[in-house]
């Protein structure tokens, strides 16, 4: 079996760590009870997640055993991001989204056997400590002047941070002294803008007598051209289906650039070495096929929502351009795939094709709709329109509402009757 530490940094999956060799020896040597938090400021995960949530799944693999903290503590708290003050959530709020969260975290991880996953909430802990308790017990152990040094701490002091955002730090160090307290828990990792308040976690269980414990962070994904990773045109890719359907999340990734490809394989992809690198080199040759994207959104969306729904999401892009049946698309799918590309929304009398193309903005007049009819490039549900006159019979509509035109061998709109 391929070294656990050797396949991380072969995936990219280690930036910062305490001691690696340490960390090796002491992974190879004993079955080690690891943790990664999530904070609850939404009511989803989104695919900026994955990263932490895919490697908790590799170290289970190897046998170790999971944390998956949810932050019902420090959710209502917030780190301090470089942009400015958090806006605080009421803690109704954040109790809703940490139990939703838990719920996503659960499919990516085993809950039997001797490494048993453990989903935790650093409220239990944090809220029965009174204010003395925790400046006492807590805050007596962190330096101010290390506090000052974190970098995001250093760009807001110019503009401000209230002592509520400054005092995040001291929360997350003690999760990883009550988690080793209680779970024996050895291992932190999080996203690399998260060194400063794992470092600060390690020390602090230092400082309290215990440990010795580790730490490693991933990277911060990003695309090669430079935007932000996890956001399409209608905002965040989020993990819950009802945020972002299982079609959107299937197109995300068919939608990479060939760039980004070697890289997300190494990070998302649960394959082998030798496999992977076959199929750079298959995408490399033939980057029309697009195997990578293909292969990448077929095993994730399979892993988030499951294999029908990633049959369901699959046959309907192959539906949608003519090569599979539309009538055999569940609503829902069919409905998300139409939403994605453009949506006409139809009230009364349904108008003709021509003009259907036109409101639909796939032609940009009713003399370009009519030659695009003329021409033979124009369809409604995969069929050829070819009188310019032509309307759509109420039983021609899919599941009693459906519509989708097509113009040439790529371009499609739906239209839904209201």
């Amino acid at each position: 079996m391929t070294d656990l530490i050797d396949d991380l940094q072969w995936r990219g999956l280690i930036q910062d760590s305490t001691d690696l060799d340490e960390l090796r020896k002491h992974l190879d040597n004993e079955r080690v009870t690891f943790y990664v938090g999530f904070d609850p400021t939404a009511a989803s995960l989104h695919v900026g997640h994955l990263v932490q949530v895919l490697t908790a799944r590799r170290l289970q693999l190897a046998g170790h055993r999971p944390l998956l903290l949810v932050g019902g503590a420090t959710g209502q708290i917030g780190d301090p991001k470089e942009g400015g003050e958090r806006s605080l959530h009421s803690p109704q709020t954040v109790a809703g989204w940490v139990a939703r969260i838990r719920d996503q975290l659960s499919p990516f991880v085993t809950y039997a056997g001797d490494n048993a996953a453990t989903l935790v909430n650093n409220l239990e802990w944090t809220a029965e400590m009174s204010v003395v308790e925790f400046l006492r017990d807590v805050g007596k152990h962190f330096p101010v002047n290390r506090m000052l040094a974190r970098e995001v701490v250093k760009a807001r002091l110019e503009s401000g941070i209230s002592f509520t955002e400054f005092s995040y730090q001291l929360l997350q160090a003690n999760d990883y002294f009550e988690l080793h307290r209680r779970h024996g828990c050895t291992l932190q990792f999080g996203g690399s803008d998260q060194w400063g308040n794992i470092t600060a976690g390690v020390d602090y269980v230092r400082r309290r007598g215990a440990g010795p414990v580790h730490a490693f962070t991933t990277p911060l994904v990003t695309k090669a051209d430079g935007t932000k990773f996890g956001k399409s045109e209608g905002g965040s890719v989020w993990i819950d289906p009802t945020m972002t359907s299982p079609y959107a999340f299937y197109q995300f990734w068919l939608n990479s650039e060939d760039r980004d490809i070697p890289r997300y394989l190494r990070y998302f992809s649960f394959r082998s070495r030798e496999e992977i690198e076959e199929l750079v080199a298959a995408t490399e040759e033939r980057p029309q096929a697009r195997l990578g994207q293909r292969a990448l959104a077929e095993e994730l969306t399979t892993l988030v929502h499951g294999a029908e729904e990633t049959r369901q999401v699959i046959a309907a892009s192959q539906a949608l351009f003519g090569r599979g049946s539309l009538e055999e698309l569940a609503p829902q799918t069919l409905r998300a795939a139409l939403a994605e590309a453009g949506l006409l929304e139809v009230r009364g009398e349904i108008p003709t094709v021509a003009a259907l193309l036109k409101e639909s903005g796939l032609v940009g007049s009713f003399n370009e709709a009519r030659r695009a009819i003329t021409e033979g490039g124009a369809y409604v549900n995969n069929e050829r329109v070819t009188d310019v006159e032509a309307t759509v019979a109420p039983e021609a509509l899919l599941h009693g509402r459906f519509l989708v035109l097509r113009r040439g061998k790529r371009t499609f709109a739906g239209v839904e009757l209201a």
